[in-house]
């Protein structure tokens, strides 16, 4: 093809598909780097929480908090707003997150006071 003249047709299509398919290619990647980052900050966040919830069992406090769970529901669905991230999904999202943390923390005061520890002497 001589310069100035348009591709033929189906090289025109092979052209488009072999720079979607790169662009695609791209984008999975940056989705992939960005699925491990948000593993590894759970796992950061969910060692956090461990704490939280061995200190708890330690000094008779509830597994769960309602008050400060509303709190940061309110809080990240202000922060989704802000990303332009459906409010929503968000608070959806880390209401999995609490649940999950809320039976942890359950786990652990039910194992502190199976081992008797955190009680009174």
């Amino acid at each position: 093809m001589s310069e100035g003249t348009a591709p033929a047709t189906g090289d025109a299509a092979a052209i488009a598909d072999t720079a979607a398919r790169e662009r695609l290619r791209y984008l999975r990647g940056s989705i992939d780097n960005l699925d491990a980052a948000l593993v590894h900050l759970l796992a950061e966040r969910f060692k956090c929480t461990q704490q939280v919830g061995e200190l708890k069992a330690r000094h008779s406090l509830p597994p769960a908090d309602p008050a400060r769970e509303a709190a940061q529901i309110a809080r990240l669905r202000t922060l989704a707003e802000d990303a332009r991230l459906d409010p929503a999904f968000a608070e959806k999202f880390l209401n999995f997150i609490i649940d999950e943390v809320v039976r942890h923390h359950r786990a652990i005061a039910d194992r502190t006071v199976t081992s008797g520890e955190g009680l009174p002497e």
